[in-house]
């Protein structure tokens, strides 16, 4: 176990993967048929970190009281390291969680927009490009709030609705989606425009990081006009006036044509279900042909309900043969620099979803329980980092103490995926 004695002022990955850390590169799972073991896959987004000072210098999963992550940890069949995101694309939770999920994102990734367009049940054209598009807080020519303060869904919806009455056609409409993350279509160029995700750049000025290359004039274009559209809206005035921040611009970004992958069950015949509230993890489980669980209030954010998310998942098990759950509160709380809250999210995560499928999954048979992180969001730097994550693979079938807990530094010395696409094979076959 980690303590405030042998921690380190930087988590320095090379250092645990030298000498002692197995690499490996695994064939594709070739199974095919029905399995009666039931597997699940719990993402706590963004939850892996680097030491920090007000934690006595431990990461926020080594401060966290987590006792089912550690008992998973502390009779793992697997456990390690998994490389999640690729050098060549964004260091996002689309290109982590399409990895994950099984697929490579070097082949199959697309842009994040046309994801969540999938989730939304819209239908994209061929020429059609579909951007992610935040609403946020612009204030003295800076990017004050990536999020607007957390704007909620149902004054962004009438926001969004207002802004395509007022900007949208001639090939352009928005679609509204939950709190600050909307969709907007665009039909013909612009795929190829370099547009700056807001929550990496949060406090710098706007002008260093509107769109550039293709397109960039008409997308630069969009968002100023959001400006007058959306300054003196009563909604933006009653938000101000209670000491919020505005929902004062749009900002797209994460674009991309409609993708092509195979099918989930296709890959590794298993019939499977997905629980977020993030459109953008919906998209990607619908792109892969996997069902989506709408859960009561999960709103992607610190208030989420975290133990309806279990109950559902409990219940999607029963006629699924896999689950795959994600929890975007620890991310939140990376993004906004939140230490406490981010522990609490870890806790929450720790004792509302993971407790309870455990307990759940005891009753269902045989079952593997993976857990880790898509990426790390670092409360230092507030935005996503490339390093590696901890994964911890729980089979009831096995009970072999290993003496770890999990954490980033406990599972360094585990088996080291450099292709993240990989993990899913080694959940479900089980072996290397």
């Amino acid at each position: 176990r980690v303590t405030p004695e042998n921690t380190y002022s930087t988590i320095d990955y090379s250092l645990f993967l030298a000498g002692t850390t197995k690499y490996m590169c695994m064939a594709p799972y070739c199974g095919r048929g029905r399995n009666s073991m039931k597997f699940a896959v719990v993402i706590g987004d963004g939850m892996s970190d680097y030491p920090v000072r007000e934690l006595k210098n431990m990461t926020p999963l080594m401060f966290a009281r987590k006792p089912n992550m550690d008992f998973m940890a502390g009779h793992a069949s697997h456990y390690g390291l998994c490389q999640t995101t690729v050098e060549s694309l964004p260091a996002g939770s689309d290109v982590a969680n399409l990895s994950v999920m099984g697929y490579d994102p070097a082949r199959y990734y697309n842009g994040r927009g046309p994801l969540e367009a999938m989730s939304m049940g819209i239908k994209l054209k061929p020429d059609d490009v579909a951007f992610r598009c935040n609403l946020i807080t612009v204030r003295d020519g800076l990017i004050a709030d990536y999020s607007a303060g957390h704007v909620t869904t149902e004054e962004a919806a009438a926001l969004i609705k207002y802004l395509d009455e007022e900007m949208g056609g001639d090939g352009v409409k928005f679609y509204p989606g939950v709190s600050y993350r909307h969709l907007l279509v665009f039909n013909g160029s612009c795929a190829d425009a370099v547009c700056d995700a807001p929550h990496d750049y949060t406090g710098e000025p706007v002008d260093a990081h509107l769109p550039r290359g293709e397109g960039h004039e008409r997308l630069i274009k969009m968002i100023k006009s959001s400006w007058e559209a959306l300054g003196d809206h009563p909604i933006n005035r009653k938000r101000a006036g209670e000491g919020k921040n505005p929902a004062n611009s749009i900002w797209p970004w994460g674009q991309g044509r409609a993708p092509a992958m195979p099918r989930f069950q296709e890959k590794y015949g298993l019939s499977g279900s997905v629980i977020s509230a993030v459109d953008l993890i919906k998209g990607l489980g619908a792109s892969a042909g996997l069902e989506i669980v709408n859960v009561p209030g999960a709103t992607g954010y610190f208030d989420t309900d975290y133990r309806a998310k279990a109950d559902y998942a409990l219940k999607a098990l029963e006629d699924k043969d896999f689950i795959f759950v994600h929890v975007e509160a620890p991310d939140e709380a990376g993004h906004e620099g939140m230490a406490e809250e981010k522990v609490r999210a870890i806790e929450d995560l720790d004792s509302k979803v993971i407790g309870p499928m455990l307990e759940g999954m005891r009753g269902m048979g045989d079952f593997r329980l993976m857990v880790l992180p898509d990426h790390p969001t670092p409360l230092s730097i507030k935005t996503h980092a490339r390093d590696p994550v901890p994964y911890v693979i729980y089979d009831s079938r096995r009970n072999a103490g290993t003496g770890k807990a999990y954490d980033e530094a406990s599972m360094a010395d585990g088996v080291f995926i450099a292709e993240g696409h990989r993990l899913m094979d080694l959940l479900i076959r089980g072996t290397l």
